[in-house]
């Protein structure tokens, strides 16, 4: 009997002259080039350095599109925002010792969001691998282990033959649920040497699935069409597996209220009558989830933001669907289900029992008039205008990109993302610089339709150095930039634990003249004139910049007490 996978493809006539005449003048970099291409790689992001100039030079006989960055960090953001675009791994090229070790934080980030990232970076020679004592200019003692602890899988390269197969078991590893950065090394000897190997015309590109066990499923559609009350937890994992349909026609099916996470903006509509919105930062919201019954969490660890740090304290079932294993049961007892979120809510909908419960949206309601309530109790006006003003200015089906400052905090609560993969910000890690260059990536991806960047003034500074790439690569990216004179959300914190803040206040550039010292249109602008002037701003060709100097609140900590 023969089987599918027995079965191999004989070369053809022409494909086997051109594999025993491959064109001379290739190196090692070639077939990594190659190998990405017959992938189906169209654009790589990254910054050349000494060790992976074979690599860099293999470009230039490729039809990939090369994007550099000003500093790696920034080019592993940009990777990262044009995988979660695109859902296909971005490939990021490094070079050895520093420059790999300053996109850890990237990488951190691709790996908390499960953004599809394939780093491949140079090493020192073969002779010096793994000694750490040859003195080689960038040479770490094991490189390797600086990512171990933060990619999903490493691969390292020793000779010229091994490259194909590394790169697709990269990228396959880096597609599978759950998505994640991964890490390939490759020495520098073998980057630049000649090679008499084939040309790379083949690869399977085709990532594992991860369907759930259908004992799991049936339980769980039991607990959810017998529950009484029951509510729907959506994070990022159902926006990663593109699951959004399905997950409302379960809640429609269910008549089950939906909150979305941080990471899960836009996986339900912002108005539908189940919609609860984002609202996890807020005890009414806290109250209500503990209340339910039967709680399905999809494609969310229900880690510090999306538990109301920590103090979530569910008091019936949960039910917890998450492509990665160790995020299962983390935080709270549940019927666990390890499956790709798509798969899982299919597999529910085609178990479940028709829920009828008219009651649901009126609670829904009840509970947004709560929190609008409250907020309006804070005297927050200017932050639910500067808010409001940006939604309206920013087009629908336009993606943004938000940095770890004020407004971002606001927007994780406050925002309509308008639709599925949309908006993305640095919760998963939290780290600082995130919001510009992912936006560059993002561009990058769909050239279509401008992109927003927010960050602070803080944040900026990490970021200005590519203001360079959007000139250069003419980028439709408008940069929100608001100016409080520091890092915001620190002073904020420091001066309610201890009084006052240190180290919070900042000296900071003219960011105006700076976007304009790049050749990139600069504006400042103020609360009243923001919408008009970002909506200018997006609808203009290329980068531009808008300043808003304002010093923005957080709404009260409602985790930490009462109203």
């Amino acid at each position: 009997m023969t089987h599918d996978h027995d079965l191999v493809l004989r070369p053809t006539a022409a494909q086997t002259e051109a594999a025993l005449n491959p064109p001379p003048g290739r190196t090692g970099g070639d077939l990594v080039v190659e190998t990405l291409a017959a992938l189906g790689a169209t654009t790589v992001f990254g910054l050349p350095g000494q060790h992976a100039l074979g690599l860099f030079d293999a470009l230039r006989r490729s039809d990939l599109r090369y994007v550099g960055l000003r500093v790696e960090n920034n080019a592993g953001f940009a990777a990262d925002a044009y995988g979660r675009i695109t859902g296909e791994a971005a490939p990021l090229l490094l070079s050895t010792g520093p420059g790999a070790l300053t996109s850890l934080a990237a990488l951190q980030e691709a790996a908390a969001a499960s953004a599809p990232v394939l780093a491949i970076c140079s090493q020192v020679p073969t002779a010096g691998l793994g000694g750490g004592r040859h003195g080689y200019l960038h040479e770490l003692p094991d490189q390797a282990a600086s990512f171990r602890g933060v990619v999903k899988s490493v691969h390292t390269v020793r000779a010229q033959s091994q490259i194909p197969s590394a790169i697709e078991a990269a990228w396959k590893s880096a597609l599978s649920a759950p998505h994640g950065p991964v890490w390939v090394e490759i020495p520098q000897d073998v980057l630049l040497a000649g090679t008499a190997i084939p040309v790379v015309t083949g690869g399977d590109a085709f990532p594992e699935e991860l369907p759930p066990r259908p004992e799991l499923t049936a339980v769980a559609a039991h607990l959810l069409s017998t529950a009484v009350r029951p509510a729907i937890v959506a994070g990022g994992g159902v926006v990663r597996a593109d699951a959004s349909g399905k997950l409302r026609q379960l809640a429609e099916t269910l008549a089950a209220p939906v909150v979305t996470t941080p990471g899960g903006k836009g996986a339900f509509p912002w108005n539908h009558p189940l919609s609860l919105r984002s609202w996890l930062e807020d005890r009414h919201t806290t109250d209500f989830l503990e209340d339910a019954d039967v709680l399905l969490v999809v494609g969310s660890g229900l880690g510090e933001l999306s538990s109301n740090y920590h103090t979530f304290r569910p008091r019936g079932r949960i039910v917890q669907i998450d492509a990665d294993l160790g995020k299962l049961e983390s935080n709270h007892p549940a019927l666990g289900i390890h499956a790709d979120a798509r798969l899982a809510l299919q597999a529910l909908l085609e178990t479940v029992s028709e829920r009828d419960d008219p009651t649901a949206p009126e609670r829904v309601r009840t509970l947004l008039a709560k929190v609008a309530d409250r907020i309006a109790a804070q005297e927050l006006t200017l932050e639910q205008d500067v808010l409001a003003s940006v939604r309206r200015a920013l087009p629908a089906g336009s993606a943004s990109f938000w940095d770890m400052t004020v407004l971002a905090y606001w927007a994780w609560s406050a925002f309509d993302a308008g639709a599925p993969n949309l908006m993305h910000s640095a919760q998963g890690a939290g780290g600082l610089g995130y919001g510009f260059p992912a936006a560059l990536g993002a561009a990058v991806a769909d050239p279509t339709r401008p992109v927003l960047a927010v960050s602070g003034d803080g944040g900026a500074l990490y970021s200005v150095a590519e203001l360079a790439t959007a000139r250069q690569h003419d980028l439709n990216v408008t940069w929100l930039i608001v100016d409080d004179g520091g890092y915001g959300i620190l002073r904020a914190y420091m001066t309610d634990a201890f009084g006052e803040a240190t180290a919070t206040d900042l000296t900071r550039p003219d960011f105006v003249a700076l976007a304009e010292s790049f050749g990139v249109p600069g504006v400042r602008t103020s609360p009243q004139t923001l919408e008009a002037d970002l909506a200018k701003a997006l609808r203009s060709p290329g980068p531009s910049v808008v300043v808003l100097p304002a010093v923005l609140r957080m709404f009260a900590a409602t985790h930490l007490g009462s109203d």
